[in-house]
C-alpha cells in the first residue's frame, strides 16, 4: 500500500475539504483519503496496482480545487561572476536548462544571479555550479531559499493579499452603510448630500450604491466563483452560502432599482445593497484574521526549520572553507569554534566542549563533548574548538526527523474530529433547506418578500463550516507545536488524544527509572584498609576488563584523579570475577562464590553484603593475597527525576508499573526507592509485550515507556508507546510519542499537554456546535415569533466571522502550556 501527501489550494471551509475526501476515497484502489483544512494537505493511502498519485491530483482538479506541486524541489540564487553581456546570460541559461533535474533557470544579467528550480533526487547543486564553471563564468557563494522561507512567503502573501481586498471592500462599504443607514434614523442630525434623498432623487440614490457595491463585489469575487462552481457540482460549501445571501440580496436590490427607473419611487425601500457589501467586507475581515491565527498555529515547525546554520566550515585537504550547508556530504571533517552552531549530525573527532542541546532536547544544562561523542545540527557549540565527521546531513539528521515527526502529526487527524468532520459533510446542505424553507415559511404566514429575504440572508450567512473545521486541527497543529518545543515529540493526532486516557504507565527499569550504566555506590574497606587504597588496587585489577561492573570501578577511580598501578597476568574467570598481579600480590575481584571457592573469609563484611544486596546493589569482593581487602559497591543508579515523576503520575491518579528482566530482590529494591508498589521481575524480553497485554486486558488503558530494542514490542503493543530520546532507532520507530531528554517528569508532562489539546478541541467544538445551534434559529427569526428583535444579516455577518477568529484564537491559548518540571 503506497502512501502520499498533497498540497491542495483553494479550500476555504471544511467542506471543501470533505468534498476532496468524498472524491478521492471513490477512487477504485484508495483505502483511506484525510484532509486537514488547517494544514491543507490530503494523506491517502492508495494501492500503485489499481490507481496512481496523477489520478488522485486529478481527482482534486476536477472538483475544483489546486494541486501544488510536491515533487522534490529547492530554488537556489547563484551569483556568478564574469559576465560582460546579455548574450552571456543567455548562453549560461540555455545550459542550465539543458541539465537533467533542472526544471526551471533563469540568468539576471542585471543582478549577475541565476535562480535554479532543480529536483535534488536527480541532480547535485555542484553539478550545477560546475555546469556554470565549465561554461566559463565563475559560480560564486550560494543563496538558498529553504521550505520554511517558501512557506513563509507564501502564508504573508496570502494575508497581505486578504487584508488588500478587505481594505478596497471597506473603503466602499463604509459609504455604502453610511448611504443606507442615514435616511433610516432621521432622528439623529447626520449630514447628508440633498442631490442623494431617497424621497427626492430615488434613482441617482439607487445608482450611488450600485456603484459603490461592484468595487466590493469585485473584491470579493472568489467567494463567486469557487461558492457557484461547489454549487453546481453538488457539494456546496460556506463560499456557496455567502454566494447564494449576497447575490439574492443584489439581485433583489437591482429588481427595485429597475422598479424606481420605471416610475416606482416607492420601491427605496427594497435596496439591499449595503447587506451584501458589508456581509462581504466582514467575511474579507475575518477571512484575513483567520489566516493571521492560522499562521501562528504552525509557529512550532518554522521555529524549528529556524535552527538549522545556513553554512559550515569544512576542512579540506588542511584548508577551511565556508560552504552552504546543502554542500555538506557525509565524510566531510567540519570544523566549529565557540558559539558556532553545529550544522550537521556527525561525530567528534579532536577537541572538548560543552554543547547546548536545549532546542533539541529542552535540556538548559550544556553536554560535554569529546572525541567519539556524537553531536547534532543546530545544538550551539558553548566553548571549546571541535572536528567532527559528517554522518547525516540533509532530511536525515535528527533535527529533519524532528521535523518531519512534527509535521506528520500536525498533518493526522484525531478520532475527535470525525464528529465534526461528518456534520461539516452534511452541514452547508441542510443549512441551504433550512434557508428555504424558511424564506417560504415567513412568505406564506403573510410577511413581505423584503422581510422572508432578509431572513434567508441571514440564516445562509451565519451558519459557519469553518469553526466546526477548524476546531480539531488548530488545536492539535498548537499542542504538538509545543510539545516539540519542550523536547516531546507526538508523532500524531490519534497518539495525542489516546495519551488523555492513559490510567497505567508500565516503565522499564534499565535505562528508563534507572541510569542503565553501572555506578559505584558504596566503598566498604576491611579494618585497617583504606577506601582509596581499596579502589585503586581494585580499579587497577579491572583496567583490562570488558565487564560493566569492572568499568564501573575504572570510571570512579578516575573520577577521583587515583593512579594506576601496573597489573599483570589478568585471567577472566566467567561467572565468577578476576585473577590478577598488582605490584607482586596476587589480588581477587569478584562475587561471592568466587571467594567462597578460594576459601577466603569475608569476617566482619559479611553481614554488609546482605544489606547492600537488599538494596538492589551488586557486591563486589576485592582480596589480597588470600585476605579480604574490602567491598565496593556497584548499582544502576536511579536517575535524579525518576522519584519525582512517578509520584507526579501517581497523583494524576495513575497507576504505576515497573518491568524488568532483572531478579525480584534487585527490581524491588529500585522500585521501593523511587515509589513503585507493583513489580513485574524476571520478565524475558520476549514477554515484556505480554505482560502489557494482560494489564489490557484488565480493562486498562497502558502507556509503555522503554528505551531499548527489547522493548520495542512492548511499545507498539501498548495503547501509547513512550521511547527516551536516549534510546535505540527501534524503540524511537514503535514508540508514539519520543522524548528526546532522558528526564521522567516529560512522561507526566506529556499527558498534561494532551489532557489540555483535548481540552481546547472539546472547547473549540462546544462553541463552534453551539454557535451555529443558536445562531441559525435566531437567523430564522424565533426570537421575533416571541415579540424580540429580528437578526439583520449584516451582524450575521459579523457573528460568523467571529466564530471562525475565536475557535482559532481559543487553540492559541494552548501556547501557554508549560511542563512540570
Amino acid at each position: 500500500m503506497d502512501k502520499a501527501t498533497v498540497k491542495i489550494s483553494g479550500m476555504t471551509c471544511a467542506a471543501c475539504a470533505k468534498r476532496i475526501e468524498k472524491a478521492v476515497g471513490r477512487l477504485d484502489g484508495v483505502s483511506q483519503a484525510s484532509v486537514n483544512f488547517a494544514t491543507e494537505k490530503l494523506s491517502v493511502e492508495y494501492d500503485g496496482q489499481k490507481t496512481s498519485l496523477d489520478k488522485i491530483r486529478e481527482t482534486i482538479e476536477k472538483v475544483g480545487y489546486g494541486v501544488e506541486e510536491e515533487q522534490p524541489k529547492n530554488t537556489v540564487t547563484i551569483p556568478i561572476g564574469g559576465m560582460t553581456c546579455a548574450a552571456c546570460a543567455n548562453r549560461i541559461e540555455k545550459v542550465l536548462s539543458k541539465m537533467d533535474g533542472v526544471l526551471r533557470a533563469s540568468v539576471n544579467f542585471a543582478t549577475e544571479k541565476a535562480t535554479v528550480e532543480y529536483n535534488p533526487q536527480i541532480t547535485r547543486l555542484s553539478a550545477i555550479r560546475q555546469a556554470i564553471e565549465k561554461t566559463g563564468y565563475k559560480a560564486l557563494n550560494i543563496e538558498k531559499k529553504s521550505a520554511v522561507d517558501e512557506d513563509k512567503l507564501r502564508k504573508e502573501k496570502e494575508i497581505r493579499t486578504l487584508w488588500s481586498k478587505f481594505i478596497v471592500s471597506a473603503i466602499f462599504a463604509a459609504p455604502l452603510l453610511y448611504l443606507a443607514m442615514v435616511p433610516m434614523i432621521s432622528w439623529i442630525p447626520l449630514p447628508f448630500p440633498s442631490f442623494l434623498e431617497p424621497m427626492k432623487h430615488p434613482l441617482a440614490y439607487a445608482l450611488t450604491q450600485v456603484a459603490l457595491v461592484i468595487p466590493v463585489i469585485i473584491a470579493g469575487h472568489k467567494f463567486y466563483t469557487v461558492g457557484f462552481r461547489a454549487l453546481i457540482q453538488g457539494s456546496p460549501n460556506m463560499d456557496s452560502l455567502i454566494a447564494i445571501g449576497t447575490t439574492a440580496a443584489v439581485i433583489y436590490s437591482l429588481y427595485s432599482t429597475w422598479q424606481i427607473a420605471t416610475g416606482n419611487p416607492h420601491a427605496v425601500e427594497g435596496l439591499y445593497f449595503e447587506t451584501a457589501g458589508v456581509i462581504i467586507t466582514l467575511i474579507l475581515l475575518g477571512k484575513s484574521l483567520e489566516a493571521v491565527s492560522k499562521g501562528k498555529t504552525s509557529e512550532a515547525i518554522k521555529k524549528l526549520m529556524g535552527l538549522a546554520p545556513k553554512t559550515a566550515v569544512v576542512i579540506h585537504d588542511g584548508e577551511e572553507i565556508e560552504v552552504p550547508i546543502d554542500e555538506v556530504e557525509i565524510g566531510d571533517v567540519i570544523l566549529v569554534r565557540p558559539g558556532e552552531k553545529i550544522p550537521v549530525d556527525g561525530v567528534v573527532l579532536d577537541g572538548h566542549t560543552a554543547i547546548d542541546e536545549s532546542m533539541l532536547t529542552g535540556e538548559s544544562i550544556p553536554v560535554d563533548k569529546k572525541a567519539g561523542d556524537k553531536v547534532y545540527a543546530a545544538s550551539i557549540n558553548t566553548n571549546g574548538v571541535i572536528r567532527f565527521r559528517a554522518t547525516k546531513v540533509g532530511d536525515d539528521t535528527a533535527l529533519a526527523q524532528i521535523i518531519r515527526l512534527v509535521e506528520d502529526a500536525q498533518s493526522s487527524k484525531a478520532p475527535i474530529a470525525q464528529l465534526a468532520d461528518i456534520v461539516s459533510g452534511y452541514f452547508v446542505p441542510i443549512v441551504v433547506a433550512i434557508a428555504v424553507l424558511a424564506f417560504a415559511g415567513w412568505l406564506i404566514a403573510g410577511k413581505s418578500l423584503a422581510f422572508a429575504l432578509t431572513i434567508f440572508i441571514s440564516i445562509l450567512v451565519i451558519a459557519c463550516p469553518c469553526a466546526l473545521g477548524l476546531a480539531t486541527p488548530t488545536a492539535i497543529m498548537v499542542g504538538t507545536g509545543k510539545g516539540a518545543e519542550y523536547g516531546i515529540l507526538i508523532k500524531s493526532g490519534e497518539a495525542l488524544e489516546t495519551t488523555h486516557k492513559i490510567n497505567t504507565i508500565v516503565f522499564d527499569k534499565t535505562g528508563t527509572i534507572t541510569e542503565g550504566k553501572p555506578e559505584v555506590t558504596d566503598i566498604i574497606p576491611a579494618p585497617g584498609v583504606e577506601a582509596e587504597r581499596l579502589l585503586q588496587i581494585a580499579a587497577s585489577g579491572e583496567k583490562g576488563s570488558e565487564h560493566p561492573l569492572g568499568q564501573a570501578i575504572v570510571r570512579r577511580a578516575e573520577k577521583d584523579k587515583l593512579e594506576f598501578l601496573d597489573a599483570e597476568k589478568f585471567e577472566a574467570i566467567p561467572g565468577h570475577g578476576i585473577e590478577v598481579v598488582i605490584d607482586g600480590m596476587n589480588v581477587l575481584i569478584g562475587n561471592r562464590k568466587l571467594m567462597d571457592e578460594k576459601g577466603i573469609s569475608l569476617g566482619e563484611l559479611a553481614g554488609q553484603s546482605d544489606r547492600l544486596a537488599d538494596e538492589g546493589k551488586t557486591p563486589m569482593y576485592v582480596a589480597v593475597d588470600n585476605r579480604i581487602l574490602g567491598i565496593i559497591a556497584v548499582a544502576d543508579v536511579v536517575k535524579e527525576s525518576s522519584a519525582r515523576a512517578i509520584k507526579k503520575l501517581q497523583s494524576m491518579g495513575i497507576e504505576v508499573a515497573m518491568i524488568t528482566g532483572d531478579n525480584r530482590k534487585t527490581a524491588e529494591a529500585i522500585a521501593r526507592q523511587v515509589g513503585i508498589s507493583r513489580v513485574l521481575a524476571e520478565v524475558l524480553p520476549q514477554d515484556k509485550s505480554y505482560e502489557v497485554k494482560k494489564l489490557q486486558e484488565e480493562g486498562r488503558k497502558v502507556a509503555m515507556v522503554g528505551d531499548g530494542i527489547n522493548d520495542a514490542p512492548a511499545l507498539a503493543q501498548a495503547d501509547i508507546g513512550i521511547a527516551i530520546g536516549s534510546g535505540t532507532d527501534v524503540a524511537m520507530e514503535s514508540a508514539d510519542i519520543v522524548l528526546m531528554k532522558s528526564d521522567l517528569m516529560d512522561v507526566p508532562t506529556a499527558i498534561q499537554l494532551s489532557k489540555s489539546t483535548i481540552r481546547n478541541i472539546k472547547e473549540n467544538l462546544f462553541w463552534a456546535f453551539g454557535y451555529n445551534v443558536a445562531g441559525i434559529p435566531i437567523a430564522a427569526g424565533i426570537l421575533y415569533i416571541f415579540g424580540g428583535p429580528l437578526l439583520n444579516p449584516m451582524f450575521a455577518a459579523a457573528a460568523m466571522s467571529l466564530s471562525s477568529v475565536s475557535v482559532v484564537t481559543n487553540a492559541l491559548r494552548l501556547k501557554r502550556f508549560k511542563p512540570y518540571r
